[in-house]
């Protein structure tokens, strides 16, 4: 499920700290606020705060430490990189991130292992028919992803 009002990076971290209360999380924030300083915009003019339409980009990056340790990029295109334990979700929609984090959180992400090819997958449901999977390397199934292993 979407959540309906993340026009902007900073309603996904006001949304994101929500969740964060919610499970009682603790949550650090690190904006970065203009061209020249997003971490898309690496061709920005020099000295150059604004995109060539006049917008001013931001950027957030939020850590969320514990079992398991998540932080999430958000970047002014809308979209999103989620690292669980490790495990990096790439170009997730800003909007789907609470939906995410609550499914890690909820208790709904699970890994899932197969024998030939070898290998783990971290799965995170959210909600309707929305799922992102990403593969777990052996080497760095983390505590919590062994935790969270289905057969």
């Amino acid at each position: 499920m979407k959540h309906p009002s993340l026009p902007t990076t900073e309603s996904a971290v006001s949304a994101v700290r929500e969740i964060a209360d919610g499970y009682r999380l603790t949550m650090t924030v690190t904006h970065d606020i203009g061209a020249d300083q997003t971490s898309r915009r690496s061709s920005a003019e020099l000295f150059k705060a604004t995109d060539p339409d006049g917008s001013l980009p931001h950027e957030a990056f939020i850590d969320l430490p514990g079992r398991p340790a998540v932080s999430v990029r958000l970047f002014p295109e809308d979209d999103a990189l989620i690292s669980v334990d490790g495990v990096e979700f790439h170009d997730v929609p800003r909007d789907s991130v609470p939906a995410f984090l609550r499914s890690v959180y909820g208790g709904l992400a699970h890994v899932t292992s197969r024998f030939f090819p070898p290998g783990y997958r971290l799965t995170i449901p959210l909600p309707g028919d929305e799922t992102y999977r990403e593969p777990v390397p052996a080497l760095t199934l983390t505590p919590w992803l062994s935790s969270v292993v289905r057969p």
